[in-house]
């Protein structure tokens, strides 16, 4: 019996230091990228989607875990897109126009780096989508706005964004192919005559469409998805111009340590000069994604069990004060635990738009939207939450570890970040909003200088000014609940509606609220909890609005933790119609805050629209062009005085 312990322990020896060695060699090449050889090694690399690490972990640790067949269970976290949008005035000068007009343009995260929307304006014209068609309304004279021209989506693709640059218009749409598979178009129109949009490049990628970025003429497109096989050989090629393109293989890259059966397709065209088109292929899956004029971080998130973790990050244990029966216990007694991870990977952008691979980390935690990450200073600032808590956490232009911060309130959700020059702002719930200011001006030693906790939370914040933040979000009441001897045994908490406040941050120490307004009740939800791009803010109009949605009273969901995903999944699972969705307009300045101004509603008359879900047509989007509002939805476009919402005119689309 003896000797049989010492074989196992001799064995496990063994292996842990295979692992050790193979770890030690292979260091300077994990973090590489290494081109393909041949199609049939693609093939053979789509056949598994387990990393080689985690497969020799799995047979170090799987002993010790045979006790429960739920060995892979986790819970899985839902990403939210609770983005946060910036203020943008834009002056331009159209040559068809003899004089200058000021407009608001989409909202985007970083200056200069244009993101795709479903509504674009150029001052003189608004680019939306309608069904299945791309409408060009012209809006030169606001009393009397008219259809341009339309374009057609066909072959069963399904327009989803547009991006608008000088006189090109590109169109992204996508295809359903079954459960799993979708293809994405991308098509550029030169609009230099409205009234006939002329195709002159097209582009079609055998992956599903993620993300987009337009950043001095260079258009970047993000499609991410599984492998797919034709006539059982990997697709390897793309569609230019109706024209197969193969992907070189010195263009399809992967990890040693990493054997997946995803791809992450990163596409570019230059829009300025030749429209010369380059697409790259990388095997990892993408979750998040942040990008900077400079620089492309593409997130991968994943799940590692306690035992992995330990045996991974934990190998002095084994070797330590413990042995290596300590470190089998430790094992043993925490396998049932499971950490999330993101695994970082950025990728340069040079000044004529080529993307070429930098480095890449890992880093314990989740991220909740592209807005969880900042670039300043060359520095990566990124926020993420685990079972710990949330925290943020600082990396160098080599994704080197600078510093972070403590884990701040362990068992509550991160529902949003935001970066501004050296200070963080988060907000983390569970019964109530502690909202976090994090002094960054030492990136080696990020300290937490103040929080302000209320009811509710933010799921989307917004600067105001330096010293000023908007919250919009979720109101919330909070229930003690006593067993029958009176004794407190929990608390949870229900929506009762949203809310938009305004914090006033210049006391770091000390951040407060100075104002809020309340909207609807627990039915009520709006676009803007879930895509920033649904905001209209402007400080030097005095303005804010959003699309507000309501829903029938005899439907309402009280739920543990308040999560806005759940409420508004609950609404689409049970098929409830709205009663309405308006576009609530509202003033707002520091010394009053937000003030009602009302609410423009886009009615359907057309008996076509009978058994529709939606009483009133959805509204997609705000903008403002001079002194005028335009409502834009599927159906028609309203122009209102800005400043009365008195109404100009509409066309119905």
């Amino acid at each position: 019996m003896k000797k049989n312990k010492i074989l196992i322990i001799a064995l496990i020896a063994v292996l842990i230091i295979a692992l050790v060695l193979a770890i030690v060699l292979n260091k300077s090449q994990e973090d590489e990228f290494i081109s393909v050889k041949s199609k049939s090694q693609l093939m053979k690399i789509s056949k598994s989607s387990y990393s080689q690490s985690n497969i020799l972990l799995n047979a170090i640790a799987f002993p010790f875990m045979f006790q429960t067949k739920y060995f892979n269970s986790y819970d899985k976290y839902e990403i939210l897109e609770a983005d946060i949008a910036t203020d943008t005035i834009t002056t331009k000068n159209n040559t068809a126009e003899a004089y200058t007009k000021e407009y608001s343009t989409t909202n985007v995260q970083v200056e200069n780096v244009d993101e795709a929307d479903i509504v674009k304006t150029d001052g003189n014209y608004i680019y939306s989508l309608s069904g299945s068609d791309v409408v060009i309304t012209n809006v030169t004279d606001p009393t009397n706005i008219k259809i341009e021209s339309k374009i057609g989506i066909t072959d069963d693709f399904i327009a989803e964004d547009l991006i608008l640059y000088n006189n090109y218009l590109v169109v992204i749409s996508s295809k359903y192919i079954n459960y799993y598979e979708y293809d994405t178009s991308i098509t550029v129109y030169d609009i230099t005559n409205k009234a006939k949009p002329k195709e002159i490049k097209s582009l079609i990628l055998y992956e599903q469409y993620y993300t987009s970025r337009c950043i001095n003429g260079k258009l970047l497109i993000i499609a991410s998805g599984n492998l797919r096989k034709e006539d059982d050989e990997i697709i390897t090629y793309y569609l230019e111009d109706n024209n197969k393109q193969e992907i070189e293989l010195s263009n399809i890259k992967y990890l040693k340590n990493l054997i997946t059966n995803t791809q992450t397709l990163i596409a570019s065209i230059d829009l300025d000069s030749n429209r010369e088109v380059s697409v790259n292929s990388y095997l990892f899956d993408v979750s998040n994604a942040y990008i900077s004029e400079n620089n492309m971080y593409l997130l991968s998130q994943d799940y590692d069990n306690n035992a992995n973790v330990l045996v991974k990050e934990n190998l002095k244990t084994i070797f330590g004060f413990k042995g290596i029966i300590g470190a089998i216990k430790e094992i043993d007694n925490n396998y049932y635990e499971y950490n999330s991870y993101t695994t970082i990977y950025k990728f340069n952008i040079s000044d004529d738009g080529d993307i070429k691979y930098s480095n890449k980390t890992k880093v314990k935690g989740t991220t909740i939207n592209q807005f969880s990450l900042d670039e300043y200073d060359d520095n990566l600032r990124i926020g993420l939450y685990t079972t710990q808590g949330s925290r943020v956490v600082v990396f160098n232009k080599n994704l080197k570890l600078l510093g972070e911060t403590e884990y701040l309130s362990k068992g509550e959700k991160m529902y949003s970040t935001r970066f501004m020059g050296n200070k963080a702002y988060m907000v983390t719930y569970k019964n109530v909003d502690p909202l976090y200011v994090i002094d960054l001006s030492n990136p080696e030693n990020p300290t937490v200088l103040g929080k302000l906790k209320i009811p509710g939370y933010s799921t989307y914040l917004h600067p105001y000014d330096e010293t000023h933040l908007i919250g919009i979000g979720m109101q919330t009441e909070e229930h003690v609940n006593r067993n029958s001897y009176g004794k407190v045994i929990s608390t949870t908490a229900t929506i009762t509606g949203m809310k938009m406040a305004i914090f006033d941050v210049s006391d770091v120490s000390n951040p407060i609220q100075i104002s809020e307004t309340l909207i609807g009740d627990s039915r009520t939800t709006s676009a803007i909890l879930t895509n920033h791009k649904a905001l209209l803010f402007s400080a030097k109009k005095g303005i804010i609005a959003i699309p507000v949605n309501g829903y029938p009273s005899d439907f309402e969901v009280s739920i543990y933790d308040s999560d806005i995903s759940s409420i508004e999944n609950s609404y689409i699972n049970y098929g409830k119609k709205y009663t309405s969705e308006g576009y609530f307009v509202y003033d707002i300045n520091l010394e009053d805050g937000f003030k009602f101004k009302g609410s423009i509603t886009h009615e359907k008359s057309d008996t076509t629209y009978k058994y529709s879900m939606y009483n009133n047509s959805r509204l997609l989007r705000g903008l403002w062009i001079e002194d005028d509002l335009y409502t834009v939805s599927e159906d028609m476009i309203k122009v209102n005085n800005l400043e009365t919402l008195e109404q100009i005119s509409e066309i119905k689309i």
